[in-house]
């Protein structure tokens, strides 16, 4: 799929975000190795360490259903105004690191930006 396609779908994602407190809706899309596509969403918690982030949620889905190799994350943020917001937090960055993500499409004002994970986390940690 394009980034076009992809940042839609999280876009999509974004409408089913639980975000009361913020209302910074951020959905998210996570591709496995073999194309299939999972969706999240950011559901946020009044006690705020509680909350899961969009990519957090569409990597959880993907592992839930067996993927363990995911090749890219297309993220989109929207505000309370609709304007696009910003890219994956570093707790995210390294959770993409850890299932391989090759990668890395966000949604800006500009239309999709694409990265390697390595551009966003270039010294990540691996134990292995």
């Amino acid at each position: 799929m394009t980034a076009e396609e992809l940042i839609a779908e999280a876009r999509a994602a974004a409408a089913n975000a639980y975000a009361p407190y913020s209302r910074f809706r951020v959905g998210a899309v996570a591709v496995d190795a073999d194309g299939n596509h999972y969706t999240g969403a950011n559901v946020e918690n009044s006690a705020y360490g509680a909350t899961i982030c969009a990519e957090g949620s569409a990597i959880s889905h993907a592992v839930s259903c067996g993927a363990r190799r995911l090749d890219t994350v297309a993220v989109s943020c929207l505000d309370a105004d609709g304007a696009d917001g910003g890219y994956p937090c570093g707790n995210c960055r390294q959770l993409m690191l850890e299932f391989g993500v090759r990668r890395v499409i966000v949604d800006t004002v500009e239309g999709p930006r694409e990265h390697t994970l390595e551009e966003l986390l270039p010294f990540g940690f691996r134990f292995d």
